[in-house]
């Protein structure tokens, strides 16, 4: 049986036995016996231990078009992993009941899953990788370390899901065992992230995206969730777009996501499917070539369509995928660069392609 405590990694020693955690760009300065903002990592006799290394809440087989990744192994299915804890307070999330949580107090009731458990968990279940998911991974990220490290000398695909509020240090440590960096980029104004996850700052967001994908290699992919009168401005919506295509390339996936109404966002309405598809039409205004509707199963929009040829290449219901029309990475077609990962070799800048 594991012990309960990992020690961590990235932190400082400061006077009085407190310490500083290095991780996110919260910087928490924790006080001896209390845990940081994420409640994963606590202050134990003046060092900083890992409350959740190892232990495991979530553990399921998904399609990879369920986190949701379009242009990355699409069809097939990854192991995906979750533990408790977020260094995000997200007003409308999904999974509160694990990212809220208090690893202090359920830790030691979760399951205890090895590394070394990974690739046969993911052969006896046919899965292609393994993601971080459900909760957020960079607070788990000794665990995320170990265990893509294990995964890529198995050959198994590694993703992270994240939120991306993780620190150059950070990002640094794990990018170069991340495949695949699927980030959230809840708005585009201070306001709206304010709002939705009571952060102010949310540069270190846009500056981990750009160094994953420059730095490191990862595939991006960047997911917004559309909230009325809260991210939904057409403005905020042009000036992301027009982001994305500047310092990620015009091939980066975007899915504009539905809200639905949920825990502090309850009184909200659900997203209109007409404020989706305006958003889709901004995306490829500003240059984006892959905007996808998401949370609308059914929606014409969750296809790939070639730019170039406007040939359909990917037919997609909810998590289902047919009509695969691509060869490697380009259109089976044209053959215009689609920006498909389905390899584990590192690829170049999405916009460095045509």
């Amino acid at each position: 049986m594991a012990t309960d405590l990992h020690e961590a990694m990235l932190w400082d020693r400061l006077d009085d036995g407190w310490v500083r955690c290095r991780v996110c760009p919260r910087l928490c300065r924790i006080a001896p016996g209390a845990s940081g903002v994420c409640r994963g990592r606590v202050n134990r006799d003046g060092r900083l231990y890992s409350l959740i290394y190892g232990r495991v809440c979530s553990v399921a087989a998904d399609p990879i078009e369920k986190k949701p990744l379009y242009h990355f192994f699409p069809g097939t299915t990854v192991l995906s992993l979750g533990t408790v804890g977020c260094n995000f307070t997200c007003r409308h999330c999904q999974n509160w009941q694990i990212a809220h949580a208090d690893a202090a107090t359920v830790a030691r009731d979760l399951r205890e899953l090895p590394v070394r458990n990974l690739p046969v968990l993911a052969e006896h279940n046919g899965c292609a990788g393994v993601a971080w998911t459900y909760n957020e991974p960079t607070i788990w990220l000794e665990y995320v370390l170990d265990g893509a490290q294990v995964a890529h000398e198995h050959g198994l695909y590694t993703v992270m899901v994240t939120n991306g509020y993780i620190t150059e240090e950070a990002l640094d440590v794990l990018g170069p065992h991340i495949d695949a960096y699927r980030v959230d980029i809840k708005g585009f104004t201070a306001e709206a992230y304010y709002e939705l996850c009571r952060i102010k700052d949310f540069s270190p967001v846009l500056a981990a995206a750009v160094r994953a994908q420059s730095e490191h290699g990862c595939h991006v992919e960047i997911v917004t969730n559309v909230v009325p009168t809260v991210n939904d401005d057409p403005a905020a919506l042009r000036a992301l777009a027009g982001w994305i295509v500047a310092e990620l390339g015009p091939k980066t996936p975007w899915h504009v996501t539905r809200f639905m109404p949920y825990l502090e966002l309850s009184h909200l309405p659900a997203t209109p499917v007409k404020t989706l598809e305006r958003a889709v039409a901004i995306g490829h205004e500003a240059g984006l070539e892959f905007v996808y509707v998401g949370n609308v199963p059914g929606h014409e929009g969750e296809n790939t369509v070639c730019p170039n040829c406007k040939r359909l290449l990917v037919r997609r219901t909810g998590y289902e995928v047919e009509d695969l029309a691509l060869r490697g990475t380009f259109c089976a077609f044209c053959g215009h660069n689609i920006n498909v990962r389905a390899d584990l070799g590192r690829r170049e800048r999405a916009g460095g392609a045509s």
